[in-house]
């Protein structure tokens, strides 16, 4: 096994595609119709950067991380290929997609055969990174494979190699951590590790005080644990409802050492391992999968929703893009917006009315969403549409919505009568529910009857809101015309305007959906939680941001999810709090989008109220331990700085009803991000476990500023796993950080 660029290469030595990733080529790289300039692109010989010639001066620095990559999409997917590309040259075309905010990459290849490989090549090596992290590989322990590993027998390992090496036994290190820990054992400053130096490295490495200690209280067999001390800690630590056979099946995952494996024993590293891998996490792994019942009326669910989903950035000049969309859906979004104006040339556009966003075609973002709905969830998609089209251009709407959505598009009710209440998520799996106007009632689409009365609706959605930017306020009861194709495509998600929850009760059916605005909708939570929660039980709501927001920040959600709403919309492309709570929301449930509401939301007999909790079946008073212990390899937040080593702190917050609202917070550590130690404990008391949310903050303390963010976590109260756990820490973005984390122990206790 040759050591040298082998990290990336675990599993693909000797691939035809790799290999022609390592060689590179000649691509057309594309900017504009006019900008199409040659540049010659190649993996370098770590497996894990892209290195690209570039014309620029004062170019920093030439490469990019296969970190970065969020895909890569064969043929013309990507706005600037479809404006800028013909047709005819589909198969040459691929495009790269950053993580973030960070531009596309739009490039041709001189065949379709040659396109084809960089796309197959650049996904495996995807694919294989990310696998990297969580794969557990069976060598020997890591010394006898180290000797292995140093081919010519001299004993010595450079830093490159060194940390080759430890990707490939699947120990994550951040670049500078691994530096410095060299040159601390680089006693001789030869540039080389060699024999005791390189155990001393490891041993430095993945030193951890207290896992020793765990470790040392539970392995009796001779310094080790057989599988009985494994089933002990498991049943007594991890609160696990474990067997005999679960325990052997964690050592066979983990352990590294083929003897201790012989043994059915565990040694430190197979204990470190497995405390890092899935079982070990925070986040209870039965969750990762579609756990709950999805045949209930798709009221009863969370339901993960995007306002202004055609945005990149702010509500006043920012780009608007299909890319957005894709990126929404792929994070499970099931309701997405779509504002629409008449567009030149007949052909209806998106963009954010009265104001500087760019603009892009309606049909474009249909056939977006058309490829993207479903990659991630197969549960239904609300398309919920904003219409400020004319007669002609909503023909065309609902034409682009027919032809392009096909089968999928839901264009009746399911079933031969009228339904008294909505379908499930599992029967409208694969479905297109549109959200809009509807001129008439849904019955007409069961009797011939499908005369309609008038032509036009009421505008009185969020287009009425434009005052607050002090633009020309709307007259609140302006009429729009609308047409009648676009119109019969309204099947369960009829928008109609709130007139109060009585009226609501008496007068409207349970497919009119009313949206709100964000302060309409926290102040009825806030005074008339249990009607609210009455109101969503049988009936939809969606709560849109607020005009007045143009920087597209987001409001709190959840006082919103406690009042029983289902569409709660949130700015998907602003990071914040808010959207780290609708990440964590979402986590659950095989992340499908859907969250099945707690029963005390869907019970007609309910008398919840959020604010003032009397006793009832949402009573399940529970004490939180929790111990604070350490964290890992924390990230330097600016490399450039002299001082960039942090002083962390860790937050942890609890967000559910009012009375369940805490937060508490470590102290702060001066300059240790490698492997910062706190041991405090927190105890939280929680009313309604089944509405908290659990976040996990780790920041950059700064005495004259605000703390930066290192990186943030959070999930459900009902998703905890207990005793010692790993917390993964994820950006403000929300993506993962690869070799940071928390850990800290958790117990749980019903409280008096």
């Amino acid at each position: 096994m040759e050591l040298n660029g082998t990290a990336g290469k675990h599993g693909l030595e000797g691939d035809a595609d790799l290999e022609f990733l390592l060689v590179g080529g000649e691509l057309q790289k594309v900017r504009s119709s006019s900008w199409k300039k040659g540049r010659f692109y190649k993996l370098q010989e770590d497996c894990k950067t892209m290195w690209h010639e570039s014309h620029k001066t004062f170019k920093r620095t030439q490469t990019f991380s296969i970190d970065d990559i969020e895909a890569v999409r064969h043929g013309r997917q990507s706005e600037g290929l479809q404006k800028h590309i013909d047709p005819s040259v589909e198969e040459l075309c691929f495009s790269i997609i950053f993580k973030g905010r960070r531009k596309n990459l739009d490039l041709i290849a001189s065949s379709a055969e040659e396109a084809k490989r960089w796309v197959t090549g650049l996904d495996k090596v995807i694919t294989n990174m990310r696998g990297l992290n969580r794969q557990k590989t069976s060598e020997h322990w890591i010394f006898n494979c180290m000797r292995k590993a140093d081919k010519n027998k001299d004993n010595k390992m450079t830093l490159k190699e060194l940390k080759h090496f430890l990707r490939q036994i699947n120990v994550e290190v951040d670049d500078t951590y691994a530096e410095e820990l060299f040159s601390k054992c680089d006693k001789s400053n030869s540039g080389t590790l060699e024999g005791s130096e390189i155990k001393h490295f490891y041993d430095m490495l993945t030193h951890r005080e207290e896992i020793d200690v765990i470790y040392g209280k539970y392995a009796q067999m001779d310094g080790q644990m057989s599988a009985v001390n494994l089933l002990d800690f498991l049943l007594n630590e991890q609160r696990a409802s474990a067997t005999m056979e679960h325990a052997i099946k964690l050592i066979e995952k983990y352990e590294l050492d083929d003897s201790a494996k012989q043994k059915k024993h565990m040694t430190k590293d197979g204990f470190l391992m497995y405390l890092h891998q899935e079982e070990g996490l925070i986040f209870n792994h039965a969750h990762k999968e579609v756990y709950q019942d999805m045949t209930q009326p798709i009221n009863h669910y969370f339901i993960s929703s995007s306002h202004n989903t055609y945005l990149m950035e702010d509500q006043l000049k920012g780009p608007s893009s299909t890319e957005a969309y894709i990126k929404a859906l792929m994070k499970s979004c099931r309701c997405v917006e779509l504002d629409c104006w008449d567009g030149p040339n007949g052909e209806p556009i998106i963009y954010h009315g009265y104001t500087l966003t760019s603009k892009i075609l309606f049909k474009d973002v249909i056939k977006a969403i058309k490829e993207y709905a479903f990659k991630t969830s197969e549960y239904p998609v609300i398309i919920s549409l904003e219409n400020h089209c004319t007669l002609e251009q909503q023909k065309l709407m609902a034409q682009h919505m027919v032809s392009i959505l096909g089968d999928a598009l839901l264009t009746q009710p399911l079933g031969d009568q009228m339904p008294s209440c909505f379908p499930s998520p599992e029967e409208l799996k694969g479905r297109f529910l549109i959200k809009g106007k509807r001129l008439n009632k849904l019955d007409a689409a069961f009797n011939n009857n499908s005369a309609v009365e008038d032509d036009s609706v009421s505008e009185e959605d969020e287009a009425a809101d434009c005052k607050e930017n002090g633009q020309k306020p709307k007259n609140k009861k302006s009429k729009i015309k609308l047409a009648k194709e676009l119109s019969d495509l309204v099947i369960y998600c009829k928008s109609v305007h709130f007139s109060g929850f009585e009226h609501a009760r008496d007068s409207l059916a349970f497919y009119e959906i009313s949206s709100f605005k964000e302060s309409k909708a926290l102040n009825l939570a806030d005074s008339s939680a249990t009607a609210y929660i009455h109101h969503n039980m049988d009936k939809l709501s969606r709560i849109y941001p607020a005009g007045s927001r143009t920087d597209s920040s987001n409001y709190n959600p959840v006082p919103l999810w406690n009042a029983g709403c289902q569409i709660v919309a949130l700015n998907f492309q602003t990071p914040g709090k808010e959207m780290d709570l609708n990440q964590g929301r979402f986590l659950p449930n095989g992340m499908s989008g859907y969250v099945l509401k707690p029963e005390f939301q869907r019970d007609p007999a309910s008398q919840f109220d959020p604010k003032s909790l009397q006793k009832g079946p949402w009573y399940k008073k529970k004490t939180l331990h929790l111990m604070v212990i350490s964290a890992q390899q924390l990230p330097k937040l600016n490399k450039d700085k002299c001082k960039s080593i942090v002083d962390p702190l860790v937050r942890v917050e609890i967000i559910g009803v009012p009375a369940d609202a805490a937060t508490k917070e470590t102290h702060h550590l001066n300059n240790n991000g490698f492997n910062p130690m706190w041991n405090e404990n927190f105890k939280f008391n929680v009313h309604v476990p089944e509405l908290a949310m659990v976040r996990f903050v780790v920041e950059d303390y700064d005495s004259t500023s605000p703390n930066d963010l290192i990186g943030q976590y959070c999930l459900p109260f009902t998703s905890l796993q207990l005793g010692y756990r790993h917390i993964p820490l994820l950006t403000k973005r929300g993506d993962i950080i690869a070799s940071a984390g928390l850990f800290v122990h958790l117990m749980v206790l019903d409280a008096e």
